[in-house]
C-alpha cells in the first residue's frame, strides 16, 4: 500500500502500528482521538505545520520495510 496526502492517519495506524512514533514526532500525541483517526495525511500536516511530501516519504519508506 501507497500512502498518499488523501489517506487518513486511523487507516495507516491499522494497517502500519509501527508508523505512530512517526506521526507522534510531529506533535500528533493524540493518534487515539477520533479527531486524528479520521484525519488524512494533508489535514494533519497542515494542522501541525509540517511538510506533506517529508511526511509521506518517511511513512512510505517504513510500510515499504
Amino acid at each position: 500500500m501507497t500512502i498518499t496526502k488523501e489517506t487518513v492517519i486511523g487507516d495507516i495506524l491499522r494497517i502500519a502500528p509501527q508508523a505512530a512514533p512517526i506521526f507522534m514526532g510531529i506533535g500528533m500525541h493524540c493518534l487515539g482521538c477520533p479527531a486524528s483517526q479520521g484525519e488524512t495525511v494533508e489535514q494533519a500536516c497542515a494542522v501541525h505545520n509540517v511538510d506533506v511530501e517529508d511526511l509521506l516519504a518517511k511513512v512510505n519508506a517504513l510500510i515499504g520495510k
